[in-house]
């Protein structure tokens, strides 16, 4: 069973998916920390949201007490008063950590498949007399027996 599974866990593909999947974990923090630390700042302060220091920390109140709706729109304040709140600035920030993401692993699939060879041209073709797959090079099909014009290779 040792022998089955250092077969299993050896073959090529199941190490690229583990350095697949280290390295996309290292890109997902490199990515997080480009949203957290450079793009939300700004974003933060556009929405005029001075009072909270992070983005993440924006939040909706749903039952604010009377006269404290400035202080529980940050979610650590509303999650200290118990107040139930919407935590919207998380969600932005994860939206906007996939979109990242998304976008370049498709930029990467795009190149590999740019330079995958295109596949090759099918061996079989459908004979127009009885409509069964027969070969390319064939010049009479075997199930009809029509003469048909061999296909150029």
């Amino acid at each position: 069973m040792l022998q089955e599974f250092k077969k299993f866990a050896l073959r090529g593909n199941v190490v690229d998916l583990a350095v697949g999947v280290i390295i996309g974990a290292a890109f997902g923090k490199i990515v997080s920390s480009m949203v957290d630390d450079i793009m939300m700042p700004p974003l933060t302060l556009l929405l005029g949201a001075a009072q909270v220091q992070n983005f993440q920390d924006l939040a909706l109140p749903l039952n604010a007490p009377e006269g404290q709706f400035r202080e529980a729109t940050s979610a650590a304040w509303a999650k200290e008063n118990h107040v139930a709140a919407i935590r919207y600035g998380s969600f932005i920030k994860n939206v906007i950590d996939f979109t990242i993401v998304a976008f370049c692993v498709f930029l990467v699939v795009r190149q590999f498949n740019r330079f995958s060879p295109p596949p090759p041209a099918p061996a079989t073709r459908v004979c127009p007399m009885c409509h069964t797959m027969i070969s390319n090079k064939a010049s009479r099909c075997p199930n009809c027996t029509s003469e048909i014009a061999p296909q150029p290779t």
